[in-house]
Formats: structure tokens, sequence, C-alpha cells
């Protein structure tokens, strides 16, 4: 059993392979890095991500547990149906399993999925313009980022289909009225996409609340911008390895227990 009153006294089961728990180790690591940096919503929102060499199950977190507290261990491996796999120690949250578990099923390319209630993505959630392309780092989302109509809390699973028919073969989600999504290739890029796509709606957040005029670059240099980046998100992985490994330095300061 996994201690919910010491979450930090658990250790790596045996019927845990080595790839599964590199993973558990680099989504705990996620968690931390979403409350480190203030993305979170108290014990909800989710962060999945599917286990090596499966394509019918995710670890995803338990419910009731804040971020700063999950660790390797305490992931709850789950089906693409809801169903714990040889874990029975606590339940997940119904919209997080309604919401990851569209994508997982459907995009054979995602292996992690991160969703998140910052109030910036609330915020331009909420806005009919969506995100726009106010500076360099939202340039990277220009006509990349798709939307999906907010249907009410994500508990029916009829709504996976939409979720799914919204997000296409896009990477970032903005839930209108809702937050933000992303999806990677790992659990370090679908993080980092997380991270800037909040970064974006911040500033268009703090641009827009100045009430001044704003400028937009012209549509050609704003899919050029994009394209810069994604041929060097895609033909160039070292700065990812590079940010990720970083970002592993910064938690690991306040505390490695993630780690257990």
């Amino acid at each position: 059993m996994i201690s919910t009153t010491n979450p930090h006294a658990n250790r790596k089961p045996r019927n845990i392979s080595d790839a599964e728990w590199e993973v558990r180790v680099q989504l705990a690591a996620a968690y931390r890095m979403a409350a480190k940096f203030q993305l979170t919503d108290l014990i909800y929102t989710h962060i999945s991500v599917r286990v090596p060499g499966r394509h019918d199950q995710f670890l995803i977190n338990p419910h009731g547990w804040f971020f700063d507290e999950i660790t390797a261990s305490s992931l709850v491996k789950i089906d693409v149906d809801g169903r714990p796999v040889d874990d029975e120690r606590f339940e997940v949250n119904a919209a997080g399993f309604t919401i990851h578990s569209a994508l997982h099923q459907s995009r054979q390319d995602v292996e992690c999925v991160v969703h998140l209630h910052t109030s910036a993505g609330m915020a331009v959630a909420a806005l009919q313009c969506g995100l726009l392309p106010l500076n360099q780092i939202s340039m990277q989302f220009y006509n990349r980022v798709n939307y999906h109509d907010y249907e009410g809390i994500s508990l029916d699973l009829d709504e996976r289909s939409r979720i799914v028919q919204s997000m296409g073969e896009a990477h970032y989600l903005i839930l209108r009225n809702h937050g933000l999504l992303t999806t990677g290739r790992s659990v370090a890029e679908a993080f980092t996409r997380m991270f800037y796509l909040n970064r974006a709606c911040e500033i268009q957040q703090q641009t827009l609340s100045m009430g001044q005029p704003y400028v937009l670059p012209s549509p050609e240099v704003c899919e050029h911008a994009a394209k810069q980046h994604d041929d060097y998100a895609y033909l160039d992985t070292v700065h990812l390895d590079r940010e990720w490994t970083a970002l592993l330095r910064l938690i690991d300061r306040d505390n490695s227990d993630y780690r257990c």
C-alpha cells in the first residue's frame, strides 16, 4: 500500500519495470514543477503519461493530493476505460479521465497530456479572440492552437469524441471558459509546451490590461516566426534536453523526494 499520510515514504514496487519507473519519475517531476511555478488548482487538473510499451494504459495523479506531494510511486496506473491496473489504492479525478483518455486513445503520437486551470489560461480561454500573436513567445502558437467549446464539467464520456475532433493533429488546445491543454512525445515536451503557452497567456493578459493600442505583426511574419520555432523544436531536441535537465536541477534543489 502507498502511504497517503506520508507520501515521501514510498519506494519503487517490485512489479514496476525500469522503463515505467523512469516515466513515473519524469511525470512526478512535472507535477512538482507545476507546483513550483504556481500552475496548480488545489487538487484539481492533471498530467498523464502513457505506460511505456502500452497503448491502453496511462499514469495519472491520485485524486486528493497536492501536486507538491506527488511521487513516482504514488501515481496511479489506469486503462482507457478508467479502471485501475493492479492498483486499488484510491480514485482518480473523473473529469481528468475523460479528457486524458480521449487523447491517449486517439493519438498514438501523444505520450503525455498536460491539462491546467491557470488564471491567465482561463482568462484567455474566455476571450472571443483567443490567443493573440502579441510577442515572440506567443508567435510559436500562431495558427497552431485549436479550441474546444465549453460543455460543462468534463464528466460525460461522449465528450471525448468532440475533444478529439477539436484537437485534430494539433499539440495545443484551449478549452473555452475552462483552461489549457498540451500534448507531447515526452513529459518534457508536453510540460515545456504548457509552460510557454501559459506564459503567452500571462503576457496577453498583462498587455490587454494596459488599455493601450497594441501592435500585431503581419500574418506572414507571424507564420515565419512559428515555422522557425517548428523547425527548431522538431529538428533539434538538444535544447529540450538541456531545458528539462535544468528544470530537474531546479526542483532537486528544493527536494528530490519526487523520485521515490
